[in-house]
């Protein structure tokens, strides 16, 4: 059977600040610049969740894209949508919240949801503007 690639899209505001505690605040400004800015600052996150399999027999699906968005909300978008990332998402305590920190985040909350339906994740894509994104497709 051939390998199957679908994507489900969502997207959702969230408040930031890049900042590495274990550093002065004249490193995290200089590594961070305006990400380091003490009152936080926002984005509007685009994520793109992709599965591969084997499309099923019986409904020509690889995952009921219905059921992905499900998935999607409840272990992404619930907990991060208009919150702020750094307090907020208990997920995300001790993570700085960067693009590609958020990628494998995220991985880590989809991940054993997506195979419990059988499927296989395949990659987690977080576009934190639109010219910059990052993607993560696992260990």
């Amino acid at each position: 059977m051939p390998i199957v690639y679908i994507t489900r899209k969502a997207h959702f505001n969230a408040a930031h600040r890049l900042h590495n505690p274990a550093k002065s605040d004249e490193w995290n400004a200089e590594a961070y610049g305006k990400c380091n800015y003490p009152n936080w600052h926002g984005h509007n996150y685009e994520i793109e969740v992709t599965i591969a399999g084997e499309p099923d027999p019986d409904t020509g699906y690889v995952m009921d894209l219905g059921t992905l968005k499900d998935i999607m909300e409840e272990a992404v978008i619930e907990p991060c949508d208009h919150r702020n990332l750094n307090i907020d998402v208990d997920f995300l305590q001790g993570v700085i919240p960067s693009a590609e920190n958020l990628t494998v985040a995220f991985w880590k909350q989809l991940e054993p949801r997506i195979r419990e339906t059988g499927a296989r994740l395949d990659s987690v894509k977080l576009w934190e503007t639109p010219r910059n994104v990052a993607e993560y497709r696992g260990d």
